[in-house]
């Protein structure tokens, strides 16, 4: 059953995929209406099972405690990236998943490497970390305001021509360490057209509870569309690797977009299958111990052990007498449960 909806995750997501070494222009070669003939009511449903998904794999994720993620989302303003954020992870353990925002870089992380703030903010094993914005605005934001550049001190030498080819070549670098050593990169680039843009910003202004998100700043950027526009299409051809695909996901209607960015999470938590860890001989004789001491405890009419009377295979799983092939346990005894501060 996994395989097959990882393999019905993978079509669905492919047309979504950038191919890496292949130059991309962002207007032309993806539709920020695209919908693959889906309907939002089925959307809906497609949702819940993206969302049950993650909770499924993210549980073994931080059980098994040896691969991170990180989930960088780039977006225009407007693009969507907190209601993406706030639909998709709705399943989760919270302990698991840490958001991290990147404004405006303060003068402490200006007087280091332009990286710096984002390693600060990486995912330990088990967790899931979220840049809402990523390092990416290193070859964005600061490419389209070349002033941002000048702020971040660099010597001479170093912010010359080539500066951008050479940041795409540090970034693919920096990705590919980190997936070595088993914290997976996802990219996502929520594509919004420019009319669509338009409609959401007047929402925000005519709505008085959706004031407080919009800035006379988002209409100012909007005037660069066309410079942004080839900045992310540069991004896009020089940094999708083998290792660290970007996912172009159709942002004009947040109910796919949603499910897109849903799908290719859990493509890469399936990708990994991670594994409840399996208990030692001395703990499995501490959880047999222990469970003969709570059995003990059951007041008089009630079952030893309520779980096991509902669930037979549970008890047969504990005691070992009946372990599922390839060392996963039937769902619920003897899981180890790690610890989070």
């Amino acid at each position: 059953m996994a395989d097959e909806r990882a393999e019905r995750i993978a079509e669905f997501i492919g047309p979504l995929r950038v191919k890496p070494g292949s130059k991309v222009n962002l207007g032309r070669d993806f539709d920020p209406r695209y919908k693959a003939g889906l309907r939002k009511r089925e959307g809906v449903e497609l949702l819940r099972t993206g969302v049950s998904l993650l909770a499924e794999y993210q549980d073994r994720l931080a059980a098994q405690d040896t691969y991170g993620v990180l989930l960088c989302l780039q977006a225009l303003d407007a693009g969507g990236k907190d209601g993406t954020i706030r639909h998709v992870m709705s399943g989760v353990n919270p302990q698991g998943v840490r958001v991290s925002s990147f404004k405006v870089p303060s003068t402490e992380e200006l007087d280091h490497d332009y990286l710096w703030r984002y390693a600060r903010r990486l995912p330990a094993r088990g967790e899931i970390a979220i840049f809402n914005r990523s390092h990416y605005e290193e070859v964005l934001v600061v490419r389209v305001h070349p002033e941002n550049l000048v702020r971040q001190k660099l010597p001479d030498d170093a912010g010359g021509p080539g500066v951008w080819d050479r940041r795409y070549r540090e970034i693919n670098n920096w990705e590919r360490y980190l997936t070595d050593n088993g914290f997976k990169v996802v990219k996502i680039f929520l594509n919004l057209s420019k009319e669509e843009q338009r409609v959401r910003f007047m929402k925000r202004i005519d709505l008085p509870e959706k004031n407080w998100k919009f800035s006379a700043a988002d209409v100012r950027e909007r005037r660069r569309w066309d410079d942004y526009q080839h900045a992310f299409s540069e991004m896009l051809s020089a940094t999708s690797t083998k290792w660290a695909p970007w996912y172009v996901i159709p942002a004009d209607r947040k109910w796919f977009a949603r499910i897109c960015a849903a799908a290719v999470l859990a493509h890469t938590l399936m990708d990994i299958d991670p594994q409840y860890p399996e208990a030692g001989e001395q703990a499995r004789k501490d959880l047999l111990a222990a469970k003969r001491e709570l059995e003990q405890e059951a007041p008089a009419g009630a079952p030893a052990d309520p779980y096991a009377s509902r669930h037979p295979t549970a008890a047969r799983a504990t005691d070992g007498s009946d372990t599922p092939a390839g060392g996963r346990r039937a769902s619920g005894a003897g899981r180890p449960t790690k610890k989070r501060g």
